[in-house]
């Protein structure tokens, strides 16, 4: 329409019964462009550390396939991304001036025509939320490696993958992501990323572990440059150094030579998982006589070693131990409390802290979670926690 006059915005704001001296003596005047379109803008709300990102000119990456919920990430963190619809219409007008700014600017002029360029009734409200990483494994076990030789990976019929596959298909930050690699022992293999197969892998830990016995070595104290000759024929050297990797921590000595220093815990932990594999129930003190006898001279394996892989079924007679991967459950926090109380009826919470702690977001403690997904109950004095809903 035509644009307004000053006489015609004080004869408004007498009818509104208003009061002209308790306002600024500007007045903005809209008018709608002549494209003005819904949905054609979507406004975003940042916390001021991602703004400071965008400000700085790195980027926010929204990720996740069609079937997925998506979700926006930094170079470090990820969001859920929610909608949150607004009551009050949010007009887009650019060179919009706020009162602050006019009140500085005092001789400004009177009557300012503004273009409305667009307009939104919600916008994408960010949650901090935790990674979804348990699709890296999936992914990669798709395809696990099993040596130099075999004929399976030469015939390339499998999916691989590349950093940058993995970014595309991973809902988490890029360093979220290469944290993840590095927890699961992934290795990249001419330029992709692989998982090491079960059974390679306890060949590769055996190579390490009788040449140790052999050469009488401190654990503490594995040389490098030595595994690689002696066992540089039996497997690829880049192997050897990977399992040194997955199952030490690498060092250099004063002379510069480098060092590992294995963990114990780790490897224990890897033995039990091999002799659990094969069995489905495994009497609890015949499995612990023969996984100390089967793990390296001078470690000792306790039972704490297996957190999160193996669960100890005390009700049973005599008392068993089977094999129950945390990393085989569910990443949603309810599916994950069903499939655990399907599992099991009653759990303690030393018994199911290893099998949500990874659920815990930051500062959230296990209890919190066991309050929202179970309810308690005491059984001969201990507390015990089941379903809060019946499991089918």
């Amino acid at each position: 329409g035509a644009m307004r006059s000053r006489a015609e915005v004080d004869a408004t704001l007498q009818t509104a019964k208003l009061n002209p001296a308790e306002f600024l003596p500007t007045v903005h005047c809209l008018s709608f462009g002549p494209q003005v379109g819904t949905g054609e803008c979507c406004l975003l709300q940042l916390e001021p550390g991602l703004c400071a990102e965008l400000e700085a000119g790195r980027s926010l990456v929204i990720r996740g396939e069609k079937n997925e919920q998506a979700v926006l990430c930094s170079k470090d963190k990820t969001y859920d991304m929610k909608i949150a619809d607004t009551s009050n219409m949010l007009l887009f007008i650019p060179g919009c001036k706020t009162p602050e700014q006019l009140n500085a600017d005092q001789a400004s002029c009177n009557i300012i025509h503004s273009q409305i360029a667009g307009f939104s009734n919600n916008y994408w409200e960010l949650r901090r939320c935790r990674p979804k990483l348990k699709k890296l494994r999936k992914l990669l076990m798709e395809n696990p490696y099993e040596g130099p030789d075999t004929l399976k990976d030469q015939t390339l019929t499998f999916p691989n993958y590349t950093t940058e596959d993995l970014l595309s298909l991973i809902q988490a930050s890029e360093e979220e992501i290469m944290h993840q690699l590095q927890v699961i022992d992934a290795c990249k293999i001419e330029g992709y990323w692989r998982i090491l197969e079960f059974d390679y892998e306890m060949k590769l830990l055996n190579h390490v572990t009788q040449l140790i016995d052999s050469e009488s070595w401190s654990l503490s104290k594995v040389p490098l440059c030595t595994c690689l000759e002696e066992l540089g024929s039996l497997e690829p050297k880049e192997m050897i150094e990977h399992i040194l990797l997955s199952y030490g921590r690498k060092y250099t000595d004063d002379a510069g030579e480098v060092y590992f220093e294995m963990h114990e815990d780790k490897i224990c932990r890897a033995i039990a998982q091999m002799l659990l594999q094969n069995a489905v129930k495994f009497n609890l003190s015949e499995f612990q006589e023969v996984w100390q006898q089967s793990v390296p001279e001078g470690m000792t394996t306790r039972l704490d070693q297996l957190k999160g892989l193996a669960l100890v079924d005390k009700s049973s007679r005599p008392e068993t131990i089977f094999l129950l991967k945390v990393e085989d459950l569910p990443e949603d926090n309810q599916e994950r409390f069903n499939s655990l109380f399907s599992i099991r009826e009653k759990w303690t919470e030393a018994d199911i802290t290893p099998y949500i702690q990874d659920l815990c977001a930051e500062k959230q403690t296990v209890g919190v979670l066991l309050t929202k997904y179970a309810r308690s109950s005491m059984q001969n004095g201990v507390k015990v926690y089941n379903s809060r809903r019946p499991i089918s």
